[in-house]
């Protein structure tokens, strides 16, 4: 294909600055085609999946006027522009997110889509490649397989092996593995592991909901002999470390259990089913011990070598017995799975000839692999921390302050690991993650070790990234980096507090941090399963507990309004980001459940219910006060929801609340003559600015008082949890945006760069680094900085009258400090860039707006500072643009 060049004048004040050469535009194309919001994906069971996609279009003014989507199972027909299951109308629509809409989806079936559009000048564009997605169970009545296990022992420490032998007689053109589980598996086939998923399938509350994981296995099978074979771990489903959470004590707990279809289609369209019965035989394993909470203990001299292959000699095993479902609903998982998303190398101190300590220079959450030789049964401890003591070994001290053990055989963050004494052998943890950055390893006997010995592997929810900060200030780019080491090491098919001390899910964490995980990932496909989450563990009554999913504990404690409020925040922000009202209309009926308790137990509008601000530096604000936002903030979301979803009387309903809470709590806390909230903390004045409880009048004086009193703490931080959300925030939104960045970028105690300072390559629990307990080294609980990244400076917001980022809210702040920054964020649209650099007084801001959205660009406004964009001068600093690039300066 010849390249066309086209020369093109940059004129700036009507002088010819220079020419600029350019490859021709492409022409429009459709990407990023999505079902589920994943890609081509398996065990679709929902009625009418979503499907989107996204315009790669670099016009001006590029955008969507028409769509029409064509579903079949026949791919040549619908690459043909046909569909036996649903042909939507052209529908004259800009949207890039709809429904299937067609006949009733077949369980077991692939299916095929493709979207064709039409462009801004009306041409018909049609998607290059097809989508596909492939339906799983559709229904509870199409399982075949029965559940099993192999003991009702919740004290039996070892691990059960499975294994299922059968034969094909014809050729195989695909199979599909089914399989639920209560604890968690790893599936084999003929002596490979299936995918490359860990601690599948994620954890939920068991005896209300279980998942199932669909894989495709057709290259794993052999056209005569094959053999399964499953390793059952507990997971959350059989706790036997004992903690203050209780998790031991789970009303759901038993021995692992799992249920399996394999199904097999043949190439003469025959189809078989290898299911779970009594028939499966069954062993114990060389997983002495596994605990999701501490570790993992294995004894090589069990391994029994081919148990999953063909051949193997299983006559001494017994058969499975049968169990009963644990929950009445059986869903498939549809989520961006569990992997080991990167290999870490590790350097390695020795102290002497059974110890020796690695350090893989980073914290992270995960496993190592441990590769030696030596005696049989030798026994190695491999204890995994986040720093060292004096003496240069792994300390535990700040994150096993909440570990109960009743003995010494279940040591916190530390595999054990029994040798066979057979050659070179390696062990990592299948069933157990942890937080760490050092690994201690200490040997019965002397072993010899180097740096090679040891690798260590990120692990978390895979989700894709999203967002990308980069600046002139190192500090503020290892902050950002930092925190999204921390999200992503709290992502485990649910949002956690830390890797190491707890992997609980606590919902103020959560809230706290929703922001930064949406600017910066693709996690919606975890939000949305956390919310089930939620509705499986909220009482009748409205109440939630403060970490989901739960046993039983935080339904007395830690559960108020600034912490479970993530029934109503989380599923605002996903509507916010993604322009999707799924997740709202899924959990509507529990938002108003929630608050109308709130209302019932608040009848003035008031609530002292609240852990208040977790962790702060020295002040405590008043609990009433932010909790009773938090109030607010729930009732006004149920407010807006109901009006998005049609339900007048409710909206008048809670309007009306959120109405009567605000003006409770001004009444009560704003002093109307100094315009100051409560006793004038931070938090307290931050958080009434941020989450508009502030009478329009009065903000600019509430913000004065702020940024006062900011200055009179020194430019120094001193909030917690909830204070962290709304200090930088605030101020940037308000008229004080170097202030927030001052505290955003200080280097100093207490900051964010004081972690990083003293080495931090994670988000801390605590300010001061020097706590005796609430110092976990890897916590997303300050996060929000995350997202102020690109709020505060790259000036990027959605838009909630226009979700989705199909209208988007620009006001970037050229902050005293930095000398350049960018942001990037791949919104449902496509990318989002906002980017600014300075040269002396001269500020060049250049924005790209992707295909089918519009901007409301609003520019700082500086004293004798003129702007104009692409070169023609701008006469108002509220500029509107639409699909494009563009190039702000200023004189």
């Amino acid at each position: 294909m010849t390249l066309k060049i086209i020369i093109k004048h940059l004129v700036l004040g009507g002088l010819l600055l220079f020419p600029v050469w350019t490859k021709a535009i492409p022409p429009c194309k459709v990407i990023n085609m999505r079902c589920e919001y994943l890609t081509n994906p398996l065990g679709v069971d929902i009625a009418q999946p979503r499907l989107s996609w996204q315009l790669s279009d670099v016009r001006r003014d590029a955008r969507q006027t028409a769509y029409q989507i064509y579903v079949g199972t026949d791919a040549a027909e619908v690459a043909n522009g046909n569909g036996n299951a649903w042909i939507s109308p052209k529908t004259f629509s800009a949207t890039n997110l709809v429904k299937y809409d067609g006949k009733v989806l077949e369980p077991f079936t692939r299916y095929y889509w493709r979207v064709q559009i039409w462009d801004k000048e009306n041409k018909s564009i049609m998607a290059g490649t097809l989508g596909e997605f492939e339906t799983g169970m559709r229904s509870g009545t199409n399982w075949k397989g029965s559940w099993i296990s192999d003991n009702q022992d919740v004290e039996l420490k070892p691990a059960p092996y499975f294994r299922k032998t059968f034969s094909t007689d014809k050729k195989i053109k695909s199979a599909r593995a089914f399989i639920a589980a209560a604890g968690l598996y790893e599936l084999s086939i003929n002596g490979q592991k299936v995918g490359n998923h860990s601690l599948d399938p994620v954890y939920t509350r068991f005896d209300r909901r279980v998942v199932y994981v669909t894989h495709d296995v057709t290259s794993y099978l052999n056209d005569n002999e094959n053999a399964i074979g499953v390793l059952l771990g507990n997971g959350w489903y059989n706790h036997q470390s004992t903690a203050v959470w209780y998790f031991d004590k789970a009303p759901w707990r038993n021995r692992p259990a799992f249920c399996m279809d394999l199904r097999i289609t043949y190439n003469d369209g025959s189809v078989s089913t290898i299911s779970t019965d009594r028939n499966w035989k069954t062993s114990l394993s060389p997983v002495i011990f596994n605990s999701i909470y501490t570790a993992e203990h294995y004894d090589a001299r069990l391994e029994q070598t081919g148990w999953d292959s063909p051949g193997f000699n299983d006559t001494k095993w017994k058969n499975a017995i049968y169990r009963s479902a644990p929950a009445p609903k059986i869903v498939s998982q549809m989520l961006h799975p569990i992997r080991q998303t990167k290999k870490l190398p590790a350097s390695m101190r020795k102290v002497n000839d059974s110890t020796y300590v690695f350090n893989i220079g980073q914290n992270i959450s995960g496993v190592s692999q441990l590769t030696v030789s030596g005696k049989r049964g030798t026994v190695i401890r491999i204890k995994h921390g986040e720093r060292l003591n004096k003496e240069g070994l792994v300390d535990l001290s700040n994150i096993d302050y909440h570990f109960r053990p009743t003995d010494d055989k279940d040591p916190f963050q530390t595999d054990i690991f029994i040798l066979s004494g057979i050659g070179k052998e390696s062990f990592m943890p299948r069933f157990n993650y942890k937080g760490f950055q050092y690994v201690e390893i200490t040997s019965s006997k002397p072993i010899r070790l180097n740096d090679q010995s040891l690798t260590a592997y990120f692990m978390h929810s895979d989700v894709p990234a999203n967002g990308q900060i980069q600046s002139s200030n190192p500090t503020i780019d290892k902050i950002w980096k930092a925190t999204n080491q921390s999200y992503l090491s709290n992502l485990f098919g649910y949002p956690t507090d830390c890797p190491q001390r707890e992997k609980n899910g606590w919902t103020g964490d959560a809230h706290i941090a929703i922001e930064t995980g949406l600017y910066n990932f693709d996690g919606i496909t975890i939000y949305e399963k956390w919310m089930a989450d939620h509705r499986d563990e909220q009482q009748p009554n409205g109440i939630l507990p403060a970490i989901i999913p739960t046993a039983g504990w935080g339904y007395e404690w830690a559960n108020g309004p600034d912490w479970t409020s993530t029934i109503a925040i989380i599923p605002w922000n996903i509507y916010l980001f993604y322009g999707d009202t799924t997740i709202l209309a899924d959990n509507y009926q529990n938002i108003k459940l929630y608050v109308d308790h709130l209302d019932e137990i608040s009848p003035t509008g008031l609530t002292g219910w609240g852990l208040g601000d977790w962790v702060p530096v020295k002040s405590k604000s008043s609990v009433e006060l932010t909790s009773s936002i938090y109030f607010f903030v729930d009732a006004d979301i149920l407010a807006r929801t109901a009006k998005l979803l049609n339900r007048t009387a409710d909206f008048d309903k809670y309007s009306a609340l959120a109405g009567k809470i605000k003006n409770a709590i001004n009444n009560k806390y704003l002093d109307r003559k100094t315009f100051i909230y409560g006793s004038g903390t931070q938090t307290e004045l931050s958080t009434a600015l941020y989450w508009g409880l502030v009478p329009e009048e009065f903000i600019p004086q509430v913000a004065a008082n702020l940024a006062k009193k900011v200055q009179a703490d020194r430019v120094q931080l001193d909030v917690g949890l909830l204070g962290t959300k709304t200090i930088l925030n605030a101020l940037s939104e308000n008229g004080y945006a170097d202030l927030a960045y001052q505290l955003a970028a200080r280097e100093t105690y207490p900051s964010w760069g004081w972690w990083i300072k003293n080495g931090a390559t994670t988000l801390y629990e605590n300010w001061n680094i020097e706590a005796k307990r609430d110092i976990s080294l890897n916590h997303i609980m300050f996060g929000e900085i995350g997202a102020w990244l690109y709020k505060g400076l790259g000036g990027i917001r959605p838009d909630p009258q226009v979700p989705g980022f199909k209208h988007i809210r620009i006001a970037p702040h050229f902050v005293t400090g930095l000398d350049h920054f960018s942001a990037s964020y791949n919104s449902p649209y496509g990318t989002i860039t906002s980017g600014w650099k300075r040269s002396g007084k001269k500020i060049s801001y250049r924005l790209t707006i992707p295909p089918g959205t519009t901007a409301t660009v609003n520019l700082p406004n500086s004293k004798n500072q003129q702007w104009y964009m692409d070169g023609k001068r701008v006469s108002s600093l509220k500029t509107s643009v639409e699909t494009g690039s563009y190039l702000f300066e200023s004189n």
